[in-house]
C-alpha cells in the first residue's frame, strides 16, 4: 500500500476535484450538497459510468465524525449503494463509512481537525479524501498489536482499501489523505 502516491495506480490519471462552492451560512450542509457528474479522464463518459462527486467543508462544524458519516451515508443513498440489496453491498457500504470515520478521526487526533472531505465514485472505485493542516505522515502502527487500545485507524484503512496515500502541495500547509475502495458488484 502506498502512503505517498498522489493518485491510485492505473490509467485514470489525476482525478478532477469535483469540488463545489460551500453552502451559504446557516444552510444545512448535508441537504445542500448535490452530486456532480464528471466525465472520467476528461472524455465523454458513458451514461452508465459518470463520476459522481461530493465535497463537505468542516469550517466551523462541531461533531465532525458523525457529520462526515452522515454526509457519506447520504452520498451512498444517492448513488444506490444504500439501502443495500445484498450482504456484499451492505458490507461495502459499511466499509466506506468505517474508512470515513477513521480518516476524519485521524485528522481530529493528529492534525488539528479536518478542513474538508470529498467522496467520489465511478463504476469501479469509490474514493474518500480528507484534507487537514497537519504536517505528520499517517502510517499504520507497526508492529500492529490487535489487543492494544488505539492506533488502529490506518491499519483498518489499509486492510479495507484497495489503495491509499497522501497528497501534499509544495508551499501549502497540510495534506490530503485519500483512500479507495472497490465498488460492489
Amino acid at each position: 500500500m502506498s502512503t505517498t502516491r498522489p493518485c491510485s495506480p492505473g490509467d485514470r490519471g489525476q482525478e478532477p476535484s469535483g469540488a463545489q462552492a460551500a453552502p451559504e451560512e446557516g444552510t444545512d450542509v448535508l441537504s445542500s450538497m448535490a452530486s456532480v457528474a464528471v466525465p472520467v479522464d476528461g472524455a465523454a463518459a458513458a451514461p452508465s459510468a459518470p463520476r459522481q462527486a461530493r465535497r463537505l467543508s468542516f469550517d466551523g462544524a462541531g461533531a465532525v465524525v458523525p457529520l462526515a458519516r452522515d454526509f457519506a451515508r447520504q452520498a451512498l443513498h444517492a448513488w444506490g449503494w444504500l439501502p443495500a440489496e445484498t450482504a456484499d453491498r451492505r458490507a461495502a457500504a459499511e466499509d466506506v463509512l468505517l474508512v470515513v470515520s477513521e480518516l476524519v478521526t485521524n485528522a481530529c487526533l493528529h492534525a488539528q481537525g479536518p478542513q474538508d472531505m470529498g467522496i467520489a465514485v465511478d463504476n469501479k472505485v469509490l474514493r474518500v479524501e480528507v484534507s487537514d493542516l497537519g504536517e505528520g505522515q499517517p502510517a499504520p502502527r507497526t508492529p500492529h498489536r490487535a489487543g492494544r487500545p488505539g492506533g488502529h485507524g490506518m491499519f483498518i484503512v489499509q486492510r479495507l482499501c484497495m489503495d491509499w496515500g497522501v497528497v501534499r502541495t509544495p508551499g501549502v500547509a497540510g495534506k490530503t489523505v485519500w483512500a479507495e475502495l472497490g465498488a460492489p458488484a
